[in-house]
């Protein structure tokens, strides 16, 4: 789990200091990290585990594939031109 969350951790920062060093050339950096997400991967959690994981998430549900690409499109999209540098997290609240 440690090698996880610091690779997560340096993914981010990553991110950043490529925005701020891109900047100078329009070129927007950002990092879209998601939740639990209803795909395949899933298959592996029973329903006593998928409940937990739901119970933990203050939406109360599971995230749809859908629901992630649209927040990448999002970022592609003039409307996001100023947004630079940051993770969006796209779980449902699990991180707050």
């Amino acid at each position: 789990m440690c090698v996880y969350a610091s690779s997560k951790g340096a993914i981010n920062r990553l991110a950043k200091n490529l925005a701020y060093e891109w900047a100078k050339d329009n070129i927007r950096v950002n990092c879209v990290a998601p939740g639990v997400v209803d795909t395949r991967l899933l298959n592996v959690l029973d329903d006593k585990q998928r409940a937990q994981v739901i119970d933990e998430t203050p939406l109360r549900r599971i995230g749809k594939p859908e629901e992630i690409s649209s927040v990448v499109a999002f970022l592609c999209m003039p409307a996001a031109s100023f947004i630079t540098g940051q993770t969006l997290f796209v779980d449902g609240g699990f991180t707050l």
